[in-house]
């Protein structure tokens, strides 16, 4: 269920751009992160910062695009984003006993700190990869294709990611 209200509002970016625009779609999506934020609180009286720092950059660079007209800004959403997510990641490396991921409440897997370390540095170098590559659709190719692109191209890139990670840590899954 978390993941369908995750992607509610890539998948309205998407429909409504379609629709009615890329202006209209960059407002839909300011709004629909900015209620995702309000429903995680809702129901679970916690803020999610992934879901804040996605709702205010898209704020931001989603603002200037609707101020200045131009869709620029929130093509570049996804690259600050990412950046974000890639610093954090890697100052983790140097800040606090533990890296970010292995901060993260732990149900599935239980690592050392060296693997930790490892995937910690794997998802900083792929963030930073979606970053620059999002650069590249976004200058390289249509509106229409990088909105395709931006709504499911990262999407299984993610995924694709995160299996690629199953043969390495299958031993610290707990048997069943």
């Amino acid at each position: 269920m978390n993941a369908i209200l995750d992607f509610a509002p890539a998948l309205l970016f998407f429909g409504v751009y379609y629709l009615a625009g890329i202006y209209v779609a960059t407002g839909v999506l300011i709004v629909s992160l900015f209620l995702l934020v309000g429903v995680y609180w809702l129901r679970e009286r916690r803020i999610h910062k992934t879901h804040l720092i996605t709702a205010i950059v898209a704020g931001l660079l989603g603002g200037l695009t609707l101020w200045i007209r131009d869709p620029a800004f929130i093509q570049y959403k996804p690259t600050a984003v990412y950046a974000v997510f890639a610093l954090a990641l890697l100052i983790s490396h140097v800040v606090g006993d533990k890296v970010l991921l292995a901060r993260i409440p732990q149900k599935t897997f239980v690592l050392p700190d060296a693997v930790w370390r490892k995937v910690n540095l794997a998802w900083a170098g792929f963030f930073a990869f979606c970053a620059v590559l999002n650069i590249y659709v976004a200058q390289r190719f249509s509106e229409e294709t990088w909105v395709q692109f931006k709504t499911f191209g990262f999407t299984i890139l993610m995924f694709v990611f995160f299996i690629a990670h199953v043969p390495f840590l299958r031993q610290y899954l707990p048997e069943e």
